[in-house]
């Protein structure tokens, strides 16, 4: 046989080569799309030697993602397998991968035997992965040094005749094999007999290989900085979700919504969003803000946040208040007794004291009632709570030892008492009021364009203070701070250097708990001041709210109910109507329904009645 031609590096290029070199290191610079780009290099390469037909393999390895139940090929410099990425014959039509929708069916080459971990030097590929070293086959039915049993088989099933073979690493910028560009069968221009490729054609193909390895290379990293930073935030994203349970799968289902959402706005072709498009660069930066918008979470208090009762702050603080009660009973008690042992009258004691331990009971029952929290504590009930807090209790001990610093610098705003102590039952103290300090706070506002309603007030755990809280459980102060995660999201994004296509993220991510007329946080914003993409924000995590069906506090509601209330949204302009229309007559609502939400919640929906 002919011996493997290692070519040298010069062969006596023209400037006209030159100039092509140029002209096709351009173009495959400019390409965005990863398959073109791969199909480009096999395809220029086969255009410069005349070759009937190429396969270009990419080096990587097989890993396991989580989430993906099968393994996935990750490109990566000298990775222990070589796949197929492009495959062209032109005299048999043969053209798989690329942009040709057809997948290549011959599993990765292993660089390393899988058994024994040695090198792979057998097959031409992978020996020239390994070494990355150029090799030239005048003919490989005559070649010994590599087994080219499977050339050989192709060529019994299809009755082509395989010869020359052209192979040559793609080295990247650090010297790296990063994959190998094989060549099949030059042609003679004038015959179009196969014959092997010319040492003076050599040289200029590894210039083209090299140009490709960078614009291979050079996508590759970009890639694999946005599957990083893709990771990244999907961390966040669950970190957040983990920290609480009530928000559950919150930050993965919206992002999911807003890309249906998006793609039906993007897909109209009437009515107020005709004019709405958007391309591949924005709708990522659309997913990234989706997993972004509750990333100021991470500094909001859990106890706040999970706040299930009006007393409750990291434990709930009605069990000190019924103790408060049981002293009073044994109180009561011990002043029955005491009285008898005076000689009083015992049997009108005896009633005076069940009377009394009864009405002390039926006090804390309601105490414990107003805790729980509801739709409405109506205005006798907040006097009667007042009433009841009048009683008084006896402390005998100090309240200022054991406790910390920061407990002893509040409570030292008022001199402390002579003991024995008289106590009202329930009391807003002066160390129930955490002043502001900084923390939670609005920064920048000027800078960032927050119109919030700061409360005087840190924290307020006065007793009576919060349970007479008029709905639900919290307090003006404990709602600022949970409110303010979206402030603390602004500010975060705010500081990170997005790139131009990804600078509307803090804008996205940061406008989703905004209204139509100005009554939303934290800008509070107007429908004029808001994309098409923030008030899809906006909806989207409404709607995936009102669907979730992994909160504990509050029972998944169905389809037809989450409409139901949208439609009060969208009335009370908290919802942009025309996206709450198109999410109806896309079909985007059911479509998201069918993937997320439990079988017991998927009813009817009539849009008739929202459409009309």
């Amino acid at each position: 046989m002919a011996p493997i031609d290692a070519t040298p590096s010069n062969g006596g290029m023209r400037e006209a080569d030159y100039a092509k070199l140029i002209e096709i290191g351009i173009a495959l610079s400019a390409e965005r799309n990863h398959e073109r780009l791969l199909e480009n290099i096999l395809l220029e390469a086969k255009a410069l030697c005349h070759a009937d037909g190429g396969t270009l393999y990419l080096c990587g390895n097989m890993v396991e993602f989580e989430g993906i139940p099968e393994p996935q090929f990750e490109a990566e410099a000298d990775g222990k397998y070589l796949k197929f990425e492009i495959m062209r014959t032109d005299s048999l039509g043969i053209a798989k991968g690329g942009t040709t929708g057809e997948d290549i069916p011959f599993p990765p080459l292993s660089v390393y035997d899988p058994k024994t971990g040695e090198p792979n030097h057998k097959n031409v590929a992978s020996h020239v992965a390994l070494t990355g070293e150029t090799v030239n086959i005048p003919d490989v039915y005559e070649a010994t040094e590599f087994d080219f049993t499977g050339p050989r088989k192709f060529d019994q099933s299809t009755g082509y005749r395989s010869k020359s073979f052209l192979n040559v690493p793609l080295k990247n910028h650090s010297g790296e094999v990063i994959g190998v560009l094989q060549l099949l069968n030059a042609q003679a221009p004038d015959t179009g007999e196969s014959i092997p490729f010319s040492s003076t054609i050599v040289p200029m193909i590894e210039a083209l290989a090299s140009q490709a390895a960078v614009a291979v290379d050079n996508q590759m990293l970009l890639e694999a900085q946005a599957r990083l930073m893709d990771s990244f935030i999907m961390v966040i994203g669950g970190a957040i979700d983990a920290k609480s349970p009530y928000t559950g799968g919150h930050c993965a289902r919206v992002p999911e919504l807003a890309r249906m959402m998006a793609e039906a706005a993007a897909g109209t072709e009437q009515g107020p969003l005709k004019d709405f498009t958007m391309d591949e660069g924005d709708f990522r930066e659309l997913h990234l803000a989706s997993w972004l918008h509750d990333c100021g979470k991470v500094v909001t208090p859990e106890y706040v946040v999970d706040k299930a009762t009006k007393l409750e702050t990291i434990h709930d603080r009605i069990h000190e208040v019924r103790m408060r009660f049981e002293v009073l009973k044994r109180e009561a008690e011990i002043a029955y007794w005491r009285q008898v042992a005076e000689g009083g009258d015992r049997d009108a004691l005896k009633a005076e004291l069940d009377a009394t331990l009864a009405r002390i009971d039926d006090d804390y029952a309601f105490v414990a009632e107003c805790n729980v929290g509801g739709e409405f504590m109506a205005e006798d009930k907040v006097q009667r709570l007042k009433d009841i807090a009048r009683h008084t209790w006896t402390r005998t001990l100090d309240d200022r030892i054991g406790i910390s610093h920061e407990e002893l610098r509040r409570k030292e705003v008022e001199p402390a008492r002579p003991l024995p102590v008289v106590e009202q039952l329930l009391q807003d103290k002066p160390e129930h009021i955490f002043p502001r300090d900084g923390t939670f706070e609005a920064p920048n506002s000027d800078k960032y364009g927050f119109n919030m309603d700061v409360p005087k007030h840190l924290f307020n755990r006065g007793e009576v203070y919060n349970l007479s809280i008029g709905r639900g459980t919290l307090t003006a102060e404990d709602r600022y701070i949970i409110q303010n995660h979206i402030v603390q999201t602004i500010v975060m994004l705010g500081q990170l250097p997005f790139p131009k296509h990804l600078r509307n993220v803090p804008e996205y991510a940061g406008a989703h708990h905004e209204t139509l007329i100005g009554t939303g946080y934290p800008k509070k914003l107007t429908k004029e001041n808001m994309s098409v993409p923030a008030r899809i924000m906006a909806l989207a995590d409404v709607f995936e709210a009102l669907t979730a069906a992994d909160r504990p506090y509050k029972k998944p509601k169905t389809l037809s109910e989450s409409i139901k209330i949208l439609s009060f949204m969208v009335k009370d302009q908290h919802i942009d109507a025309d996206l709450f229309r198109l999410m109806l007559e896309s079909g985007v609502y059911k479509e998201y329904a069918e993937r997320f939400l439990r079988p017991d919640q998927l009813d009817e929906v009539d849009l008739d009645k929202y459409l009309k």
